[in-house]
């Protein structure tokens, strides 16, 4: 059996390689071509939401496949924009939703907004990384992870971005060895174990996380001595929450960068 390590730097060893290989699929290359296509035609956030196919694109392209149902939650996000510093996707703390809407700057660019290029190749380029990620998950849900923390590592300033993000807090909680029972406690307290755990400026060094990651890899691979495919599947969709209480989900999205 691979270990997730092996998993992981299979992938990652040559990473424009594999994703070049996951642009060329056919239902990818499809998809894309059809985004590339039509996106320029839409002038407003009711245009991107009525084309189904547009808009679970766009969403998958950040992450946020599983949020495709929950419209007007969405809509509030591009409504409100990025600018002002309250405005709602500035108050999540899961940055997906201001990485999305600083993209798909409606509130600031208008029907301008798809005439920008960041929502042309970039979005593709994340779309296509996504899918890999996805794709890897298939194979060994401890490698998905392992891609995921180091595409999102450097970008990561504070804890609470780790707690507000399953997936960045089951890599913390496992590579730590730490309960996920302790997703219950007060939020402040858990963000100070993470600080306590982890030198966050060390994220900004590839070496240091490569080095984290093999340490995570080994610890996930302890937890799940029979398989790769430990259930974390539900840490990229479905109802499911693992290793996150809901009422802490519930409390993070009242949160600020920064803390309160």
């Amino acid at each position: 059996m691979t270990s997730t390590m092996t998993s992981y730097r299979l992938i990652a060893a040559d990473l424009p390689r594999s994703l070049a290989r996951i642009a060329k699929e056919p239902m990818v290359q499809r998809d894309s071509d059809y985004y590339l296509k039509n996106i320029g035609k839409v002038k407003t956030i009711d245009d991107l939401m009525k084309d189904t196919k547009l808009y679970n694109y766009a969403l998958k392209a950040f992450g946020l496949e599983d949020m495709a149902y929950a419209k007007a939650f969405i809509k509030k996000v591009l409504t409100e924009g990025v600018e002002n510093r309250d405005s709602f996707a500035n108050k999540l703390t899961d940055t997906r939703y201001k990485e999305f809407a600083t993209a798909f700057n409606f509130a600031k660019l208008g029907d301008k907004t798809t005439e920008s290029p960041v929502v042309l190749k970039p979005v593709v380029d994340s779309y296509v990384q996504m899918t890999l990620e996805q794709e890897t998950g298939k194979q060994s849900d401890g490698a998905r992870l392992a891609l995921y923390f180091s595409r999102k590592a450097s970008s990561i300033t504070n804890a609470y971005e780790i707690l507000g993000d399953k997936r960045l807090l089951a890599v913390f909680q496992t590579t730590f060895n730490i309960p996920k029972q302790t997703s219950a406690l007060d939020i402040d307290r858990q963000a100070k174990m993470v600080e306590e755990k982890l030198d966050l400026k060390d994220l900004q060094d590839p070496a240091k996380v490569e080095k984290l990651l093999v340490r995570f890899t080994a610890m996930y691979d302890m937890a799940n001595p029979s398989t790769n495919m430990a259930p974390s599947v539900q840490l990229f969709g479905g109802a499911a929450e693992i290793g996150i209480s809901p009422s802490i989900l519930a409390t993070l999205q009242s949160f600020k960068l920064g803390g309160r």
